[in-house]
């Protein structure tokens, strides 16, 4: 009997898509389709890319409330760039820039604005939720600024590509995504980098004890975490070929439910990152149905918040020693 539930637990997130799955392809026959399939895919590439940072965080015991916020601005730093570059009247100079340029610069924003959480976390004992918090309301006040509160639109075909085109019969972002994901799991199943984030969570003191560098750790965990936010507002910025000031609002939520559904506990050193593709997926199909079955956008924000409380409270049950 031990055995049936381990395994149950174990494959929680598995069994709910597939339930899900098959209700919703009962309920809808457009639901179980190759272009839904696609669609949603597309949809969840975004959020898996963000949460994929955000369960390295979490599984250090932190917490990062400016995924959305930092997605709004590396992609604003991108759009602004390729479409304007960069102009410096006191030497009567301009600089343009390549599609590479300008994600590459996008990249470095969303990393330094991630190492900048990480160190006021580590340097100055702030509490990941106030540091974190602070940065959403700086980065998204920064994203107000360079676009001066206009979208930037009109980027180009090749940049429009990153987020539209399709390559091997595969979306690009899905492609992204896998790339993503792919480096997360050896990143955390083969690395000591790896090992060192999950000591970190079960148990910082002793993970000081044996010689880790947890401020090293952590902070390196926000930078991932800020250049991952970066790439899902490249794809963003890229989907709908502009970027908008209001970018990425909420997405922060969406990221965290993905960690938790996908089984990662909040208190940190346990989870996986498959786990929590798990969990994006069962957000993403659960999105899809309720639209095709015209559920008000209300009812849904309702139905995922309910979905939220069920994860944790099955989290708790199946480990309560963490109580």
């Amino acid at each position: 009997m031990t055995d049936v539930k381990s395994t149950l637990v174990k494959f929680q997130s598995i069994i709910a898509l597939l339930v899900l799955c098959i209700v919703l392809t009962i309920l809808s026959d457009k639901f179980f389709t190759m272009e839904n399939g696609w669609n949603i895919a597309r949809q969840i590439s975004i959020n898996v890319c963000i949460s994929v940072g955000m369960t390295l965080v979490i599984l250090t015991k932190g917490i990062d409330l400016s995924v959305g916020s930092m997605l709004a601005f590396s992609g604003a730093i991108v759009a602004g760039l390729l479409k304007f570059g960069l102009e410096f009247p006191s030497i009567n100079t301009f600089v343009g820039f390549t599609v590479f340029g300008a994600i590459l610069a996008g990249l470095i924003v969303g990393g330094g604005l991630g190492v900048f959480n990480g160190w006021m976390i580590t340097k100055f004992k702030v509490p990941p939720f106030v540091a974190t918090l602070a940065m959403l309301t700086i980065a998204r006040g920064a994203t107000m600024l360079w676009t001066g509160g206009f979208p930037i639109t009109g980027l180009g075909d090749n940049f429009a590509f990153i987020g539209t085109g399709w390559f091997l019969g595969i979306p690009m972002p899905v492609w992204i995504t896998t790339v993503v994901v792919a480096f997360a799991v050896i990143l955390t199943k083969k690395t000591k980098f790896g090992r060192h984030i999950y000591a970190i969570g079960g148990n910082e003191s002793a993970a000081r004890l044996s010689g880790i560098n947890i401020n090293k750790v952590k902070i390196w965990v926000y930078a991932i975490a800020g250049i991952l936010a970066a790439v899902g507002g490249i794809i963003l910025t890229s989907r709908l070929d502009s970027a908008q000031p209001n970018a990425g609002m909420s997405y922060e939520l969406d990221s965290i439910a993905a960690v938790v559904i996908g089984g990662t506990s909040l208190s940190g050193g346990r989870g996986s990152i498959m786990g929590t593709v798990q969990g994006a997926l069962i957000i993403g199909v659960l999105n899809s149905g309720l639209v095709l079955l015209n559920v008000s956008p209300f009812w849904q924000q309702i139905i995922k918040g309910f979905v939220i409380l069920i994860a944790v409270i099955m989290d708790r049950l199946n480990h309560p020693a963490e109580d």
